[in-house]
């Protein structure tokens, strides 16, 4: 699949881009495989994903220069990356490990298209399960007063890593907006999806309380506006009064796992786009 590239782009909507668009790839014997489009009638905007072949020995390179020149009265704003590249992933967590399990497994096992660069967290509770799977662990604690050395130790690893997207898979430290910013679009974090109605700690225990019938999970991109940032994906279990709180607190981590996998694999596979607050996302 050397020859196999997405293409994702976005621009004005305007009349005939997507037949132009195929039609450069068709002069330079481009062939479609799976091709996705998005108008947006609310932002004027046009959003496009093509997983396109070439054919065995083209210059990739001068496919890229070509639709930079092709691009550019048009006003596209575009990316195309090999199909088949597994994405460098970081990964963050603090003391609960079933998202960074759930993670680990699945990259195991090659149902996420990523490679995991290692593991970065402020307790040394995972680095067991981390160093099990052969994994780098980065142990960066932080207190109240080092948050902003700890902030850039974080960043430095990150960087040197050459990962190209942070997942916070429960990580209970609140990222300061400088963090948020230097990592706009490359962090995705997950939540249980009772925010705001239960912030803090035992959250879960807290709807339990009040009976609540639906519990879920959301996983987004992060901005430094806290839990705000562009949805990429939600799922809701339903539950009743028959159901402890120890209930809630395993169906909401399966729910939070399975959430998550499905938000990486689909920002790997070149699949969710930004539009403002929200994403686009072709599944």
């Amino acid at each position: 699949m050397d020859n196999e590239f997405v293409l994702l782009m976005r621009c004005a909507d305007q009349p005939g881009i997507l037949a132009r668009v195929t039609g450069f790839l068709y002069d330079r014997e481009g062939d479609v495989r799976d091709a996705a489009q998005f108008g947006d009638p609310s932002t004027g905007l046009f959003f496009v994903r093509i997983h396109f072949r070439l054919p065995d020995g083209a210059d990739s390179s001068a496919v890229r220069q070509d639709f930079e020149a092709f691009a550019k009265p048009f006003g596209i704003q575009w990316v195309i990356r090999r199909w088949e590249r597994r994405l460098p992933v970081m990964v963050a967590v603090s003391k609960e490990g079933h998202c960074l399990n759930d993670l680990l497994h699945r990259w195991r096992i090659g149902a996420l298209p990523i490679k995991v660069m290692g593991v970065i967290s402020n307790h040394e509770t995972m680095r067991p399960l981390v160093e099990w799977h052969d994994v780098p662990f980065h142990y960066v604690p932080v207190q109240a007063d080092t948050k902003r050395e700890q902030e850039a130790a974080m960043l430095d690893v990150f960087e040197s890593s050459g990962a190209e997207l942070l997942v916070l898979a429960r990580y209970m430290q609140i990222l300061s907006p400088e963090m948020c910013t230097a990592l706009s679009g490359r962090c995705i974090n997950i939540h249980h999806s009772f925010l705001p109605s239960f912030k803090g700690a035992r959250p879960y225990h807290r709807a339990h309380e009040l009976g609540v019938k639906l519990i879920g999970a959301t996983a987004h991109y992060v901005t430094p506006d806290l839990d705000e940032g562009p949805i990429i994906e939600q799922d809701v279990r339903r539950v009743s009064h028959a159901h402890s709180p120890q209930d809630l607190v395993a169906i909401g981590r399966d729910t939070e796992a399975s959430v998550l996998a499905r938000a990486v694999k689909w920002h790997a596979e070149r699949r969710i786009m930004l539009n403002g607050r929200k994403t686009v996302v072709f599944t």
